[in-house]
């Protein structure tokens, strides 16, 4: 059937693009969780207004990434994908010149809604494409071209404020992520098992609900929800720790603590490739636990301690979502694009509701309220990781994505 298989030609150009794509999305996306306390003193707002800044596009993106997830089923994979990421780019300079906060909200508001044409698509083009053996390995690059992505446009715009300004970061990042855009359109073989299909609404509104009477996908959409909930309130309110005694530490020095999302990048093929010989459900519950020391190792008042923290509980979260959108991918049989939408949308309804909700909890309780309300959604996380073990449902207990 002639699919992609690791270590031909495709699939290192296939891996390049959609790490490329991967990188352009989430660099975008994230730019501004580094700026959240240089926000709370330029513009007066709270910390948890200041998160907005982030919110408002992950929150949009989640309810995009259903349209452009059935928009792809009739109009193709690689198309969509390229409006997505140039599109993301150019808003990216558009942000340098916003006049206001509140014009900056409206113009994240809108590149909320770009950024759903990647996320979704290309986990339906990997589902679509690979060669079953090689799935895991393949969503583990990908996802490791986001954590690279979100890593370097949180460093690139931290730096950029302490040395210049904010404006300055923002068309840094935009002219790269447009060569980079380019890069993906080069590199990306056109779909080979993509069946177009007219946009019929009513067919794919029926195929959603299906999806959402899968109870095991239904589990697999609540850990996106909490894993990324959880992680979003870590990187959210770690900086506005940072910058307070005894710490201190400068906006470009928070910034390139987000360097800790390398190992991000490395767990996430690893544990892709882990899943594949061993089992999706005991790599899943090796992450979260791996996350939850994560987390309890940033409440002592030690810098070196808190950054071993950061490190073991990124490398968790990687792994775990790596681990859990191949999953989504394995198990849906049909309307892939749709099903991986689904996924996405609980995790960036997880990323925009928790990290906001995150910013009560450290106005109010501080930093070990934060710490208390990421270690409850991940005991939620594994709960609903346990849960999917047990159920007995022919449409998602398939030999090949049970261990």
């Amino acid at each position: 059937m002639d699919y992609i298989q690791k270590g031909s030609k495709n699939f290192t150009l296939t891996n390049l693009a959609l790490f490329a794509a991967g990188f352009i999305t989430f660099a975008n996306l994230y730019i501004t969780q580094p700026l959240m306390p240089q926000f709370t003193r330029d513009y007066g707002v709270t910390p948890a207004v200041a998160s907005l800044s982030l919110s408002v596009a992950t929150c949009m993106l989640a309810f995009s990434l259903i349209l452009f997830g059935s928009l792809s089923e009739a109009w193709g994979r690689k198309k969509l994908m390229t409006v997505s990421i140039f599109a993301a780019s150019i808003l990216t300079l558009t942000l340098a010149f916003a006049p206001s906060f509140e014009v900056l909200l409206l113009l994240r508001l809108v590149q909320g809604f770009v950024f759903a044409g990647v996320p979704a698509i290309a986990m339906a083009y990997l589902g679509e494409e690979m060669e079953a053996a090689s799935l895991g390995s393949a969503m583990g690059l990908y996802i490791s071209g986001n954590a690279i992505g979100g890593l370097s446009g949180r460093v690139i715009m931290g730096t950029m404020t302490h040395y210049f300004n904010w404006h300055v970061g923002m068309i840094t990042l935009g002219v790269i992520s447009l060569i980079i855009s380019a890069v993906f359109v080069w590199a990306l073989p056109e779909s080979k098992h993509f069946s177009a299909r007219p946009l019929q609404l009513k067919a794919l509104t029926k195929s959603l609900v299906q999806h959402i009477k899968n109870p095991g996908l239904v589990c697999l959409f609540g850990i996106g929800f909490t894993l990324m909930g959880s992680f979003v309130t870590m990187f959210n309110y770690i900086g506005f720790k940072l910058v307070e005694p005894p710490f201190n530490l400068s906006t470009a020095i928070v910034g390139w603590i987000f360097v800790v999302y390398l190992v991000g990048s490395w767990s996430s093929a690893w544990f892709g490739s882990l899943s594949d010989r061993f089992g999706r459900q005991h790599v899943l519950y090796c992450g979260i636990v791996i996350m939850l020391s994560g987390a309890l190792l940033t409440l002592p008042n030690s810098l070196v301690v808190k950054i071993i923290g950061l490190v073991i509980f990124t490398f968790g979260f990687f792994g775990s979502h790596s681990t859990a959108s191949g999953w989504v991918s394995a198990a849906a049989k049909q309307d892939k694009a749709q099903a991986s939408s689904l996924y996405l949308f609980a995790y960036y309804i997880g990323s925009s509701i928790g990290g906001t909700a995150g910013g009560v909890f450290w106005t109010t309780f501080g930093w070990t309220g934060v710490v208390l309300f990421m270690a409850s959604a991940l005991v939620i996380t594994f709960i609903l990781a346990a849960t999917i073990q047990t159920i007995k449902h022919r449409q998602i207990i398939h030999s090949e994505v049970t261990p």
